[in-house]
């Protein structure tokens, strides 16, 4: 029996994190996509938009981080078979997003002031505002769109959500090019055509996901647009307990590589190029594991909507070894291909290139610990995410954070091993983060057993 329920809960887990996992890639392709076709407008129009980027970011990735919380607050609603508290988190989340928006629109209108402060050149800041005054427009759908996506994906039904991210992903690439170079009769509007084109994909899909929650059969039964214009106090204080720590935890990991690639940047202009290159294949390794992650919270929910201890330590369980196999499937291929990558970023290695396509390689070869432990740490916080408990993995992302920029200073400037040094500081700090999560979801886990036994013995 616990190999049978063990193999039903690797089916079920490996069924609900696929799409999602493609979701994740069909928006990171979306964004690659427009990158490249900024880079033909110039190298400048390209460095812009990585500015602007990381301005949106910073205070975007705040909002998707506190709307995760729609996840674990739907998922336990449905494995009790409650209805309304599914509807009512979702109402919350959709409120949420709505006074998220403005907050996050006024930071990325002040992105130019904001650039100017922090240093970068006038013509880099004037045109990186460009790029946020066309994208500026689509956070409010963009929220909305990430508040039905973890519903939908809470009860079982993300297919909706990659349907339509496949969708968007031709649209995209038109409306990109359209917008940008002026086709088809449409003036050339550069960056902020490319911000444009990115707020009518938002917009679109954003209508696209109300369409199939308020018409498709699979969602009918939850009525999720009924009394919309009540917020609901309750559940919004539960939405912000559980999502402020989700999305702080979001920015200071975020704040660690910006700060690992600071400390890059004082090694040498090598060291720095190396570091971005192995910091973007791990960008794609997480998305992937955020896939998993978000399907673990999702079914370690459903366990504790139905009181059931045992299986949310086998759900735990299983996410986290299906985690650690891709990871360290990828990784492999990471490592006999580690040269090869660098050469996707740098082209064929001549003169400085050769010495920063070695270091990217090796950065690679050093980062295979990291990446494997980086999958424990991300299913370790969707399962504890299952849970409600996200101010404890907050705590410990804390210690991440300190653990890994001491040692990346320490060993990468202080003692002399540079880039490598800074991605062992990353590993070593990343591996005590994930062990700290495994011990806390033991921990609760074996307490939920406790209570349930308790419950069942007469």
């Amino acid at each position: 029996m616990a190999g049978h329920d063990l193999a039903v809960e690797l089916s079920e887990t490996a069924k609900l994190a696929l799409p999602m996992v493609l979701t994740h890639l069909g928006q990171v392709a979306m964004m690659t996509t427009d990158l490249a076709f900024i880079g033909r407008i110039s190298a400048e129009a390209l460095a812009a938009a990585a500015l602007a980027t990381r301005v949106y970011l910073v205070s975007f990735t705040f909002g998707v981080g506190l709307l995760v919380a729609i996840a674990p607050l739907v998922a336990q609603a449905f494995g009790a078979d409650n209805l309304a508290v599914a509807r009512r988190s979702l109402r919350a989340g959709l409120w949420a997003a709505l006074m998220l928006s403005f907050p996050i629109m006024a930071f990325a209108l002040s992105g130019e002031r904001i650039l100017l402060a922090l240093g970068q050149a006038p013509n880099a800041a004037r045109l990186a505002q460009q790029y946020l005054f066309g994208l500026v427009w689509g956070v409010l759908p963009a929220l909305g769109f990430q508040a039905f996506r973890n519903f939908m994906g809470a009860v079982n039904r993300p297919e909706p959500v990659l349907l339509i991210t496949i969708a968007g992903m031709p649209v995209n690439a038109l409306l990109v090019c359209l917008l940008i170079y002026g086709k088809l009769g449409l003036p050339r509007l550069d960056l902020f055509g490319a911000g444009l084109a990115t707020t009518l994909v938002n917009c679109g899909m954003f209508l696209a996901v109300l369409w199939f929650a308020i018409v498709h059969r699979s969602f009918r039964e939850y009525h999720l647009l009924a009394r919309l214009w009540r917020v609901d106090w309750p559940l919004m204080r539960q939405l912000i307990v559980i999502g402020a720590p989700t999305a702080i935890a979001s920015l200071l990991g975020y704040g660690l590589f910006s700060a690992a690639a600071l400390l890059a940047g004082l090694i040498d202009t090598n060291a720095l190029a190396a570091h971005q290159i192995a910091h973007q294949v791990d960008v794609i390794l997480v998305m992937i594991l955020f896939g998993i992650s978000m399907a673990a919270t999702v079914r370690v929910g459903h366990a504790v909507g139905r009181n059931d201890g045992r299986g949310v330590k086998r759900t735990g369980l299983v996410a986290m070894l299906i985690g650690v196999a891709i990871a360290a499937i990828l990784t492999l291929i990471v490592i006999v291909a580690r040269f090869a990558v660098a050469r996707l970023f740098l082209g064929e290695p001549t003169g400085d290139a050769k010495t920063t396509t070695a270091l990217a390689a090796k950065l690679l070869l050093v980062g295979s610990s990291f990446f494997v432990t980086q999958a424990v740490q991300s299913i370790g916080e969707g399962v504890l995410r299952g849970m409600k408990d996200t101010r404890v993995p907050l705590v410990c992302s804390g210690v991440f954070c300190l653990i890994g920029f001491s040692l990346s200073y320490l060993l990468g400037l202080k003692l002399g091993l540079g880039a490598i040094g800074i991605w062992i500081g990353l590993s070593i700090g990343t591996t005590v983060y994930a062990g700290l999560l495994v011990m806390r979801f033991q921990l609760l886990a074996n307490r939920l057993t406790r209570a349930q036994a308790t419950r069942t013995t007469p």
